[in-house]
């Protein structure tokens, strides 16, 4: 299982949400660069970034960040928040990004999502979030009726090979990942999911390892690296991916 150390930003800092809350705001870098660098300079062999601002905008509103990012680090990146047509996704891969992320263009826009498809092949992860059990969208404002699992496997079908899954109740808390509603989602597709949120210590790491479904292949880390419950090199030996640099 790969180890995915969390940048989220938000007006050119590097911060965490509580449960999607834009209200509920933790800064703790002010250069998102200075946390690439300390993740990748700990192992991390693959960086999440999500543009905050752009989920919300609609666009990418922080593309000088994701191009410093993928300058810094060896490790590729993966690059979400306000992908919502091709040239926004054109721009994001042209700062570096080796994987994008759409979120709410993939269930809004089926001709968009099929281009992307086509273009961007196993580069694409469709995030699909619950609240509730249900898919949340617009940068985690608007929960549809929509089961999260059942929106998976309607994706898996039409050609989506990846996925990033987060239970919005538990993002941020530390109080340990929605393991059982990962395991119902995966149980639907054959596709590679990523697990986000809700992980605090390296128990939860190794819960994960071992009770996640096999297709669960990646986590999702953030606050818990940011306020150092653990170090990179600790989360991928939990994980049993530890390997020298």
């Amino acid at each position: 299982m790969i180890l995915y150390p969390a940048i989220d930003i938000r007006g050119g800092k590097a911060v965490r949400l509580l449960q999607g809350d834009y209200e509920r705001e933790t800064t703790y870098d002010a250069d998102p660069v200075d946390a690439a660098r300390r993740w990748a300079g700990e192992g991390a062999e693959f960086i999440h970034v999500v543009d905050l601002d752009g989920a919300k905008a609609g666009r990418p509103q922080n593309l000088d960040a994701v191009r410093r990012i993928a300058a810094a680090v060896d490790c590729p990146i993966q690059v979400g928040g306000g992908l919502r047509d091709t040239a926004a996704v054109e721009a994001i891969r042209a700062a570096g990004a080796e994987r994008v992320v759409l979120g709410t263009a993939a269930f809004r826009d089926p001709q968009f999502l099929e281009g992307m498809l086509e273009a961007q092949g196993d580069r694409l992860v469709v995030s699909v979030d619950a609240r509730d059990g249900n898919v949340a969208l617009s940068g985690w404002t608007q929960t549809s009726e929509l089961d999260v699992a059942a929106a998976v496997a309607q994706l898996s079908e039409r050609g989506v090979s990846r996925f990033l899954c987060t239970a919005i109740e538990v993002d941020g808390t530390m109080e340990g990942p929605a393991i059982e509603l990962l395991n119902r989602i995966a149980a639907g597709t054959s596709a590679k999911i990523l697990a986000s949120g809700g992980v605090g210590e390296l128990a939860h790491l190794k819960k994960l390892a071992t009770e996640a479904a096999p297709n669960i292949d990646g986590v999702i880390v953030g606050r818990a690296l940011y306020e150092r419950k653990f170090t990179v090199a600790e989360a991928l030996t939990a994980l049993g991916t530890s390997r020298s640099r």
